[in-house]
């Protein structure tokens, strides 16, 4: 929402250096030229858009025209149109960090965020003492989840603009990413300084009010966020929230009310209502919340029937991908409890085709082992299996927290999340995997992380 605004105030900013950058040699030319620009100060940019192209036509070398002609098309949402015009700007004169920087301006706009750093980074080469450069840059970096580089391109951003409040307000967002909620309160605390009727600032104040254990400042914070921005479903659901904390079940109930009317698919004002009425007796009233809760847009179901495959990887292309997995099962003492004579049968009665079995051999050797890695991690594939993914991958997550270095439930755990719309959390395990040596995982980036 913040980076829109300030993409919108570069492009106005543009315009006047269009008009003051260079001298346009025919006298016809230079009359298009300034009539662009008055219509472009005056919001008419299909108006503007017909004199640069007037003057264009004149002087097709004029780097200018097409750049103004750019952000013209830019204002109006036509960024592919305007990204050409930037090309053949940058063409005629490589040398001008605006060019760039309003081209990765455009191409951020239309999510192509890697091609939109490499023009924010020649921008900077250019022009290394624009903040907005590193700030946008900053932003393109966080929507690819790069947000410790996003803090670095924002910290650079602000110390060359101490007072910029958008790049303090994303830096409270990213460090809210990072976990750093003390960093996120005092720049949002600068920013509601410099900028007092901003419903963001206090919402995200709010926010890391309530990570670092201050229920009651997270109240006043959400209170004033909803003040200035009384449609906001989430500030009355953080406040219900931050209400439970401090036992205030009825006013909670009232606000997380007020969340649903706003938003009825936020299953966290479910989940927190369910909460509050169960404290006040209405255990009726909880479960149809929670049931809710529980119901909403979830993927991570445990009930098989429920699962929705998302996207690329379909049911069929994850148990192809499942497939490649090899288990690396070496023969172990048997202990007294015999957990791995369970284990093994397990893996046997699953290759005979008897999952049910299967499970239950593997359930006996975890409770009698509950730190046997290989049993979570084996079970998970027979879970995957049987379309029982969300058992699956908690038990890969338990096989990774006995084995840290367990590849293969990396590798299983990130399908299984891609398939179930969680690509990045996907991609992110089929890196880790790689990273630990899992080859296969590579192929699988390659195919569905790209």
């Amino acid at each position: 929402m913040y980076m829109k605004k300030n993409l919108a105030s570069l492009l106005l900013l543009a315009f006047c250096v269009g008009v003051f950058g260079q001298a346009v040699a025919q006298r016809s030319a230079a009359e298009f030229f300034e009539e662009g620009n008055a219509k472009a100060r005056s919001n008419d940019f299909a108006g503007a858009l017909q004199s640069y192209s007037a003057v264009i036509s004149m002087n097709p070398e004029h780097a200018p025209s097409y750049f103004n002609r750019g952000l013209a098309k830019a204002n109006l949402k036509d960024h592919r149109g305007a990204i050409l015009d930037y090309d053949r700007a940058i063409e005629i004169n490589s040398k001008e960090a605006l060019y760039y920087q309003s081209r990765g301006v455009s191409k951020s706009m239309q999510e192509d965020h890697r091609s939109a750093i490499q023009d924010y980074t020649r921008a900077i080469e250019l022009n290394p003492d624009d903040s907005k450069s590193y700030y946008n840059r900053g932003i393109s970096r966080a929507k690819l989840e790069n947000q410790r580089g996003a803090l670095l391109d924002l910290d650079q951003a602000i110390s060359l603009d101490g007072n910029d409040v958008l790049g303090l307000y994303a830096r409270g967002n990213t460090k809210q990413t990072l976990g750093d909620f003390g960093g996120s309160l005092a720049d949002f605390t600068r920013v509601i300084d410099l900028s007092p009727k901003r419903a963001g600032a206090f919402s995200g104040r709010g926010l890391a009010k309530i990570k670092l254990g201050d229920y009651k400042g997270a109240i006043a914070d959400y209170t004033k966020a909803i003040e200035l921005s009384p449609e906001d479903a989430s500030s009355y659901s953080n406040r219900g929230f931050a209400k439970v904390k401090v036992e205030d079940f009825e006013g909670s109930i009232s606000d997380y009310n007020r969340a649903l009317q706003l938003n009825p698919i936020d299953y966290e004002a479910y989940y927190g209502r369910g909460f509050a009425k169960g404290k006040l007796g209405d255990q009726k009233g909880a479960i149809q919340d929670l049931n809710r809760a529980v119901e909403i847009n979830n993927n991570y179901t445990t009930d098989a029937k429920k699962i929705v495959y998302i996207g690329s990887i379909s049911r069929n292309v994850l148990d192809n991908l499942r497939s490649v997995v090899q288990e690396r099962i070496k023969i172990n003492d048997l202990s007294p409890e015999r957990a791995e004579a369970y284990f093994i049968r397990g893996l046997s009665k699953n290759k005979t085709g008897d999952a049910k079995g299967a499970i239950l051999d593997m359930n006996s050797a975890i409770e009698l082992n509950p730190i046997y890695a290989e049993a979570y991690f084996s079970r998970g594939l027979v879970h995957s299996a049987v379309g029982e993914q969300m058992a699956a991958i908690l038990d890969c997550s338990n096989a990774i927290k006995l084995r840290p270095d367990y590849s293969e439930a990396y590798y299983v755990r990130g399908i299984i999340k891609h398939s179930l719309g969680d690509v990045n959390g996907g991609c992110l395990d089929l890196s880790k995997a790689g990273e630990l040596g899992y080859t296969p995982s590579y192929k699988a980036i390659s195919d569905y992380c790209n």
